[in-house]
């Protein structure tokens, strides 16, 4: 593997957590840890993208977002990783096509919170993602219906299976709307106050 790409071995199955992390916070650390238990996860990658084509703003320096999310995420089955800058690919819909290129053998599952479920349909070629791999849907304070009603929802209604832990197993497309404790910390809300750079 090239230097500066997180190592796996064939067989394992990889949570994927993408996004700004403009800051990476202590909900970030939450819906990971709950990930890594009830969906079996073997690892998870936090892609700190280079921005979001989303977002009217730019975030801060990636360099400071990485810094921060590898002060606040200490758990060795989890990286914290600029590979979306080093893929040199602004979509997740590209980042994950070249991931599983460049690890044959190795299952990714997407991970999301369900803020981001209820938009999913604006993201570029959202419905290939979830026809590559497996998403992970985690509950977020305030939008545990509206997630559920939402445009990707509904047209992959079918594809919705109970449990986590069934998306280690079968092939896309399939996803899980996982409830669980939550927890409230927000990005814009840290970066509102402006403390997070002290």
């Amino acid at each position: 593997m090239r230097a500066g790409f997180p190592v796996a071995a064939k067989g394992m199955v990889i949570g994927l957590l993408g996004g700004s992390f403009d800051p990476a916070h202590r909900g970030h650390v939450h819906i990971t840890r709950e990930a890594l238990k009830r969906m079996g996860l073997d690892r998870v990658w936090w892609l700190v993208s280079p921005g979001n084509p989303l977002k009217e703003h730019g975030p801060a320096p990636l360099a400071d977002r990485m810094a921060r999310a590898r002060a606040v995420m200490r758990d060795p089955r989890v990286v914290v990783t600029d590979l979306e800058a080093r893929l040199g690919t602004v979509r997740t819909a590209d980042t994950v096509a070249r991931l599983q290129a460049l690890y044959p053998g190795v299952r990714f599952v997407w991970l999301m919170g369900a803020d981001n479920l209820g938009q999913f349909h604006r993201w570029e070629r959202w419905q290939e993602i979830l026809r590559r791999v497996p998403v992970g849907v985690l509950a977020r304070p305030g939008w545990g219906v509206r997630a559920r009603n939402s445009v990707a929802a509904r047209v992959f209604s079918g594809e919705r299976v109970g449990r986590g832990e069934v998306l280690r197993m079968r092939g896309a497309p399939v996803w899980c709307f996982v409830n669980l404790p939550m927890d409230g910390s927000s990005s814009s809300e840290i970066r509102a106050r402006g403390d997070w750079r002290r």
